[in-house]
């Protein structure tokens, strides 16, 4: 049974399960426990903290984990990042007072900066020949300037909705970040690896459906050639005859992004009865 790290509750956690969910995978237990196995497909769930999930794939105690880039290069385990999930995406920044007059990186020489994350930090502050004081703190990091604990923070930010809470303004982006599937190949037997291909498998396809979109429209025949020239598929669209032998049915799937352009597009040419449908998973 192959074991998954992922994290016990927040943001990261919730779209993990829906992930999970959309892959097919469903649980055993009503209400959450430290290791929760799946009743339909050979994996089980390890619930741990964030910051603990890339030191239990390293030792072996899991064999995968979704779980932040940003806690993966922190943490500096031996860990492979097998596939970027594209969900829980935020940045690591630096960030100081409202009010300072800020022109560049040398304005952090001298400067004390308070973070949860002093190697990514220490590793940018040296690749650009900056001198400041790292101060390692964990939880409310962005409290430090307004309590003369640092003169600046290097945090996650999302919205940045509570730098500006707390008078801060964000001043550059050093990382960004997003849900990870990790894994070690040192412990992964022969069986164990077949559970992970198929894991991966479902979420390519799942992946794959998140923008994109089923289009059906009803057009004329004599139209036809046109239609097929303004859609973008993967492929070329299936085309059905309709009762009425003027008129044919077109199937196409197309990025989200076109969406309404190519909407547009065919009910100029005569596409008529256009349906978009949501895809779940997507093989291709």
């Amino acid at each position: 049974m192959l074991r998954i790290a992922v994290q016990s509750k927040g943001r990261l956690y919730e779209e993990t399960m829906e992930l999970l969910k959309s892959a097919g995978i469903k649980l055993v237990a009503v209400k959450r426990t430290l290791l929760v196995p799946s009743r339909n497909f050979p994996v089980e769930l390890l619930f741990l903290r964030d910051d603990d999930i890339p030191a239990s794939v390293a030792t072996g105690t899991a064999d995968v984990g979704i779980v932040g880039l940003n806690e993966v290069l922190e943490k500096k385990q031996y860990v492979n990042v097998l596939r970027p999930l594209g969900f829980s995406k935020c940045r690591l920044s630096l960030a100081i007072p409202k009010e300072a007059d800020y022109q560049g990186l040398e304005w952090f020489n001298g400067k004390k900066i308070a973070t949860s994350y002093p190697n990514v930090l220490n590793e940018f502050l040296e690749k650009n020949g900056i001198d400041a004081d790292t101060h390692e703190i964990s939880g409310s990091v962005e409290v430090a300037p307004g309590i003369g604990l640092a003169d600046a923070i290097f945090d996650i930010v999302s919205s940045g909705g509570t730098l500006v809470s707390n008078n801060l303004k964000e001043v550059e982006t050093v990382l960004s970040s997003e849900a990870v599937l990790i894994g070690n190949n040192m412990y992964l037997s022969d069986d164990k690896r077949e559970v992970l291909d198929e894991l991966m498998f479902r979420i390519e396809a799942v992946k794959t459906a998140e923008k994109k979109k089923y289009l059906l429209m009803n057009v004329p025949r004599e139209r036809l050639d046109q239609v097929i020239e303004i859609l973008p598929g993967i492929k070329s669209p299936t085309i059905l005859p309709l009762a009425d032998e003027k008129w044919c049915s077109v199937h196409a799937v197309l990025e989200e992004k076109q969406l309404w352009e190519v909407i547009n597009n065919l009910k100029n040419v005569g596409a008529e009865g256009i349906l978009v449908l949501n895809i779940e998973e997507m093989v291709i």
